[in-house]
């Protein structure tokens, strides 16, 4: 391949970085204070004078020639120094730590023999691509980057505050892959480089892997499991399409990386969207004037104190809902089941509603499982309803 794509940060990215800096404003300024990055450099500095070899330029001179091949395909200018890890390590391995206008490159275990020119191009073209990330748009995603991971460190997060310290991490590595690629035009040596990494085997075909990379996802859906990185045929998958320009990459990886919603499994970025949509669901369920009791509505600002009804129908809800896949079937049901007695002088409206509701959405048969499961009400009651919601509802619009 002669041309990659352009290098820019991914979508979730720019979503998480806006979402930190509009939402968490007082520890976004925190970490991007002059302060905090004096701080990180002393500590960086003395951590790697103590755990490291340096390597000299002068006395490594063929593995600075890869570094600047990789600066040049990135065009990246910056001063790297390069270090082996005091620690005797079996794996051969790469990290980069990122100091303002500097980059240091730690090496460990043989990286520097297991891997052939091109290769070792690769791996540290990887590398740099975090720093050409960290350094982009004022250092935005560096910023981002160590809150996510100060707070998934501290004993206090959250399940969603782990998960998106996660998939900021699965993300950032798929870019660097990226960058990869962006040092060397080679997809088939990235491709060997990552195989060799893992497996220490000194020799691989990275069009071989490829091939098997290609028989995995055509046999199955696949979902990442990894904390940090994901998994050598998923990274070389996503780097193949992205490679070959294939359209809707982004949605793809996004699939592999977070896969179907999931209550369990929400980030930061999809909980806020998921509180969002649950104040436009809210706001439109309780729009008739005769669901706008007061024991409703003071239900209602339970979940969000500034709650009011919609004016106005929300054109666009529905189809925004049934994108939620799993979710729609489970959680907003399970929202529709908790405005049916909340009032019990409403009567049948609120469970005629409701089964309105879960009919547009698709989810009737669910709704009314969970109805006769949770609420204790009979199958036959509500075969007696639906015949008569409409009749129901329009009746109370008109009284109202």
């Amino acid at each position: 391949m002669n041309d990659a794509p352009a290098l820019a940060p991914l979508p979730y990215h720019r979503q998480i970085r806006d979402y930190l800096k509009e939402r968490e404003q007082e520890l976004w300024n925190w970490f991007a204070s002059a302060r905090a990055k004096e701080d990180y450099a002393e500590a960086l500095r003395l951590s790697l004078l103590k755990s490291t070899y340096r390597l000299a330029a002068t006395d490594h001179p063929e593995l600075y020639s890869h570094v600047a091949a990789a600066c040049q395909g990135l065009q990246l200018d910056v001063p790297v120094t390069l270090y082996q890890a005091q620690v005797a390590s079996a794996q051969a391995n790469a990290a980069i730590y990122f100091l303002p206008h500097e980059a240091h490159i730690v090496l460990s275990g043989p990286i520097s023999t297991l891997l052939n020119s091109t290769e070792l191009t690769a791996v540290f073209g990887h590398e740099l691509a975090h720093f050409f990330l960290w350094q982009a748009e004022n250092e935005d995603f560096l910023i981002a980057d160590r809150i996510l991971q100060a707070v998934g460190n501290d004993a206090r997060a959250q399940p969603t505050h782990l998960e998106t310290a996660r998939r900021y991490r699965l993300y950032t590595e798929i870019f660097a892959d990226r960058g990869a690629m962006h040092a060397t035009k080679d997809l088939p040596a990235v491709v060997a480089s990552l195989v060799k990494t893992s497996t220490g085997l000194t020799t691989v075909s990275g069009e071989s892997y490829l091939a098997q990379t290609a028989e995995i996802f055509s046999k199955s859906a696949v979902k990442t499991a990894e904390l940090s990185h994901p998994e050598a045929f998923i990274r070389a998958q996503a780097l193949s399409l992205w490679a070959t320009q294939t359209e809707e990459v982004d949605g793809m990886i996004a699939a592999i990386i977070a896969g179907k919603p999931s209550l369990d499994e929400l980030d930061l970025a999809s909980q806020h969207e998921i509180s969002r949509l649950s104040q436009r669901f809210l706001s439109q369920l309780l729009r008739p004037r005769w669901f706008r009791s007061e024991p409703v509505l003071a239900h209602a600002r339970l979940y969000f104190p500034d709650f009011s009804p919609a004016e106005a129908e929300d054109l666009t809800l529905i189809d925004a809902l049934k994108n939620t896949g799993t979710l729609l079937q489970d959680y907003f049901s399970y929202l529709l089941l908790d405005f049916v007695h909340i009032d019990r002088d409403l009567e049948d409206l609120p469970l005629a509603a409701s089964l309105q509701w879960a009919e547009c959405l698709g989810v009737a048969p669910h709704f009314e499982k969970l109805a006769v499961k949770e609420l204790g009400l009979k199958a036959r009651d509500l075969s007696k309803l639906k015949p008569r919601i409409a009749e129901l509802l329009t009746s109370a619009e008109k009284i109202t």
